[in-house]
C-alpha cells in the first residue's frame, strides 16, 4: 500500500495531492515532476543519485569481494585460532551498525576524512555477515577434492581462488551483493553522520533534507514524492537482473 501511494502520488501537482483521495490517480503529472525534481537547485538531485550509484556499486563489488575472499580462506585453509576468529566474525554480526556511528565518526575525524568520500564508502566494506555467508556458500560449493587436485595440477593460491572457487562462489557474491547494495544504499544514519556538503550527499539524505523543509517551502512535497520514486528504481532494477542468480544462490545446500 505505501508503496502503490508512493506511486499514485508521483503522478500528482502539488494542488491535487492534497485535494484528492489518496489512491486516486492524478493528473498524470509525472513527466512534469520528474523534470522539476531534476532541474531543481541546478539539477543536485541527479549528484545525489550519482553519489548513491557511486557508494553503493562500488562499495558493494569490494565488500562482496573481499568477504566472499575471507569465507573462502575460511573454509579452504587450516590456520591457529580459525574458529575464534570465525567467532568474532560473528560477534560482529551482532552489534548494531548505529552503535558504531560515533566511533567510526571519531575515527573517520581523527584521519581528517570526515565530508569526504571515503568516510561513507570505506565503513561499508566491512561486513561480517557477509564473511559468514561466504563461508556457508564455500562449503557447500567449493569441494576440497576440486582444490586438491587443482593444486596437484600446479595452481597456485592466487590462481586456485581467481579461477577454480571464485566461478564456483558467483552465486555466493551476487547474494551478497545485494545484501550489501541494499545496505548501503538505505543507510541514510551513516551518511547523516559522516557527510556536511551537500554534493557528497546519497539520494536518502537529500531527500531527508528536502523534506524538513516542506513547511518553509512547500513546493518540495510532489519533488520529495516523485524523488522518493526514482530512488526505489535501482534497488528494483539491480534485484530483477540478478535475480537468479540471489535464487540459486539462497537455495545452496537445500537439496543433497
Amino acid at each position: 500500500m505505501p508503496l502503490a501511494w508512493l506511486v499514485l502520488a508521483a503522478t500528482k501537482n502539488r494542488r491535487d495531492l492534497f485535494a484528492t483521495d489518496p489512491y486516486a490517480p492524478g493528473d498524470f503529472s509525472l513527466l512534469t515532476n520528474l523534470g522539476e525534481v531534476f532541474a531543481y537547485d541546478d539539477g543536485i538531485f541527479g549528484r545525489w543519485l550519482a553519489n548513491s550509484l557511486l557508494y553503493t556499486v562500488v562499495g558493494s563489488t569490494l565488500s562482496a569481494l573481499i568477504s566472499v575472499a575471507c569465507g573462502y580462506a575460511f573454509h579452504a585453509y587450516e590456520f591457529r585460532h580459525k574458529e575464534k576468529l570465525f567467532g568474532v566474525v560473528l560477534a560482529g554480526i551482532l552489534v548494531p551498525a548505529t552503535v558504531l556511528q560515533l566511533p567510526l565518526y571519531l575515527m573517520a575525524s581523527a584521519a581528517g576524512a570526515v565530508n569526504t568520500y571515503w568516510a561513507y564508502l570505506v565503513p561499508a566494506l566491512v561486513n561480517p555477515f557477509g564473511v559468514y555467508l561466504a563461508r556457508v556458500f564455500a562449503e557447500g560449493y567449493v569441494p576440497d577434492e576440486v582444490l586438491a587436485a587443482a593444486r596437484v595440477d600446479g595452481a597456485g593460491e592466487l590462481r586456485l581462488f581467481a579461477h577454480v572457487s571464485f566461478p564456483m562462489l558467483w552465486p555466493g557474491f551476487v547474494t551478497i551483493f545485494l545484501f550489501t547494495f541494499t545496505a548501503i544504499w538505505n543507510n541514510f544514519y551513516g551518511a547523516l553522520t559522516m557527510l556536511n556538503d551537500e554534493r557528497l550527499y546519497p539520494v536518502s539524505l537529500g531527500l531527508f533534507m528536502w523534506n524538513r523543509s516542506v513547511y518553509q517551502q512547500p513546493e518540495l512535497y510532489p519533488l520529495v514524492i516523485t524523488g522518493s520514486l526514482v530512488a526505489v528504481i535501482p534497488l528494483v532494477l539491480a534485484f530483477l537482473g540478478l535475480q537468479r542468480f540471489w535464487r540459486s544462490g539462497l537455495t545452496a545446500g537445500a537439496v543433497k
